[in-house]
């Protein structure tokens, strides 16, 4: 049953939310390369050029073989080649929170995808339909989190207004991104936490199995 208050779209990141983290994807990137475990963390923390090129690829600017160059020069690899398929190999689906999301739309909360990526050949695009109203995805619009237009066209799409929305990312400037634009943003990092605050915002019980 519906809380009176409840809100009424929910908008959600996919890497690192319905999948498991994407920094430990990257540690053992490093670790299988013989790099420390937090050397692509650090590029993208702390290296301008490196997430300027980054942002070029979610939005195409950039071929996915010349950030692939770029980026091995930066690590110090020789070889360039599935560098950015190796990077996120370590990543499995978060089963409990695809399957919070899928019963959040059941219960009749309208539902959207908000990504950073590159590519968009690697989504399973059926089960983006079983689970999303709507999907936006950087590289497919041009635009990219934590810009506001985003949002603003996340929830255009949704249909809802954005101060109606919940926003889940496990990045804190993603989600100030949301929160600048009207939305109520949730921090993604344990599971129980978040299912528990997402429940309380949209006033749905959420499974998490299928």
């Amino acid at each position: 049953m519906r809380a009176e208050r409840g809100y009424t779209g929910l908008l959600v990141d996919f890497g690192g939310v319905l999948t498991t983290s994407v920094w430990e994807s990257f540690a053992a990137f490093c670790r299988t390369k013989g790099l420390r475990e937090d050397a692509v963390k650090r590029l993208f923390r702390e290296d301008p050029e490196a997430l300027a090129d980054l942002r070029a690829l979610e939005t195409g600017g950039i071929e996915e073989d010349e950030f692939e160059r770029r980026f091995a020069a930066r690590l110090g690899l020789g070889e360039a080649v599935d560098l950015i398929d190796s990077m996120f190999r370590g990543m499995r689906p978060a089963e409990p929170m695809v399957a919070a999301v899928r019963s959040a739309r059941e219960g009749g909360v309208r539902t959207g995808l908000v990504s950073n990526s590159w590519s968009t050949t690697h989504y399973d695009r059926d089960l983006l339909g079983e689970l999303f109203d709507a999907v936006v995805i950087s590289a497919e619009v041009g635009l990219h989190k934590p810009q506001p237009e985003i949002y603003r066209l996340a929830a255009d799409r949704l249909g809802e207004p954005p101060e109606r929305c919940v926003f889940v990312d496990d990045l804190r400037e993603n989600c100030a991104g949301a929160e600048a634009v009207g939305m109520i943003a949730v921090l993604h990092r344990e599971t129980a936490e978040t299912l528990a605050r997402l429940e309380e915002l949209l006033g749905v019980e959420l499974r998490t199995s299928a």
